[in-house]
């Protein structure tokens, strides 16, 4: 019987500390089933990304661990960063890689919240396809507020008969008292269609305000491209200023849509884009889709790369 496997980005929060980094990454170097494909700290945002592919039960278990360490060693009281988070372990978006399907994706991350629950009592939520009504599809409607503005939120809300609604929406899908935890916050696990394209567009001002016009523009929240998050931030050692954004699904916004829609309005704006970054890895298919896309190719087929002949 063929092998199923998954591919896991967890993001956790830290990434200013490399001791802490190293820790939290170690427990899943050595993992039959598992391979850790990379990890990826990023100072600013005080957070790393880790890219993980595997065999079901393997890979539950990796996860299992990677957040226990995170909840072991990152205080969220004490935590800064650019990027929104609300947890230790903030997030586990879950991808179909082969030979399984989103509904099996979907009962893995209902098993991995149990199992990381039972293993930790920090608060899970679901998001994604494994979501437990529309509005908690999107990531940002439950990471609102981030760990400070949730965490009150909760505690405002939970016991007020007049907010049940709000408690209701904004509450954790498994946890023991109905609160984000003290210090490690919660975490949100998710199986998603496809694997989502880390992107960062650079920008030729130190300008904050107009990177953060920019991603406005391009995420969905305000409008903008229904799979795409983007924030706009400044980079430590870096000049200029960067769009920062996630595509939660390339096959239907290809990644040159956002990023020819970024040059376009930094024209508006004065300024220009100088290069870009990919975060993390993306498929071949849709690398393939942008190289289509900017040499205007007709009839051009994934055979004429001579390096998948030996895949």
């Amino acid at each position: 019987m063929d092998r199923k496997y998954l591919l896991a980005n967890p993001n956790f929060s830290e990434a200013r500390d490399m001791d802490i980094v190293e820790k939290i990454v170690g427990v899943v170097k050595n993992i039959d089933g598992v391979t850790l494909v990379k990890y990826e700290p990023e100072g600013e945002f005080n957070r790393t990304v880790i890219t993980l592919v595997g065999e079901i039960e393997p890979l539950k278990s990796a996860l299992v661990k990677l957040t226990a360490k995170s909840v072991e060693l990152i205080d969220m009281q004490k935590h800064t960063g650019t990027h929104p988070r609300m947890g230790a372990m903030d997030v586990i978006p879950v991808y179909p890689f082969k030979n399984i399907t989103i509904d099996e994706t979907k009962i893995f991350c209902q098993e991995l919240g149990d199992e990381i629950f039972q293993e930790t009592r920090i608060p899970i939520f679901f998001t994604g396809a494994t979501a437990n009504c529309e509005k908690r599809k999107k990531l940002p409607f439950i990471r609102k507020g981030q760990f400070e503005g949730l965490r009150d939120l909760l505690k405002e809300t939970k016991d007020c008969s007049d907010r049940a609604d709000e408690y209701k929406l904004r509450k954790p899908d498994l946890s023991a008292d109905g609160l984000l935890h003290e210090t490690a916050g919660g975490t949100v696990i998710g199986a998603f269609e496809d694997i989502a394209a880390f992107f960062n567009v650079f920008l030729d001002t130190e300008d904050l305000s107009i990177a953060k016009k920019i991603a406005n523009s391009i995420r969905s929240a305000s409008g903008g491209f229904s799979t795409v998050q983007a924030i706009g931030i400044k980079f430590d050692g870096r000049p200029g200023t960067v769009v920062s954004m996630n595509v939660m699904d390339c096959a239907k916004t290809p990644i040159y849509r956002p990023f020819e829609m970024v040059k376009s309005e930094a024209e508006r704006y004065g300024t220009r884009v100088t290069g870009s970054e990919l975060v993390g890895i993306v498929r071949l298919d849709f690398i393939i889709n942008c190289f289509e896309h900017q040499l205007q190719l007709e009839g051009f087929k994934k055979e004429h790369i001579v390096e998948t002949h030996l895949m």
